[in-house]
């Protein structure tokens, strides 16, 4: 083995650690995030997307100012914000509260 990769499997960051596959298991939330964007956005639930957003947002926070920084950890997080907050938009948009400047428009 190189040093470059044992300094890597034996970092506090590494995959002997939860600092690691704790964000590997949380890329299934992006990929899912993904896979939803193409139900269509009756199937949405704005509680439970306004929830995973919140979740990331915390997480983005924590993985920030954990120590070591644990920037897997953020960029899964923001990865998953920006699914999370277009499918919250699908689904304000599906139940019409993005709908009323257009209709505020047209009466104008």
């Amino acid at each position: 083995m190189t040093s470059t990769f044992r300094a890597f499997l034996n970092s506090p960051v590494g995959p002997k650690t939860t600092h690691f596959w704790g964000p590997v298991a949380n890329w299934g939330f992006v990929i899912a995030g993904l896979v939803d964007m193409k139900k269509p956005p009756e199937m949405i639930s704005g509680n439970m997307t306004s929830a995973m957003c919140v979740y990331s947002a915390l997480f983005m926070r924590f993985a920030w100012m954990v120590q070591p920084r644990n920037y897997l950890l953020l960029a899964c997080h923001a990865s998953n914000e920006t699914v999370q907050l277009y499918q919250l938009s699908r689904w304000a948009q599906a139940q019409g509260y993005l709908s009323a400047k257009k209709e505020e428009d047209k009466t104008q």
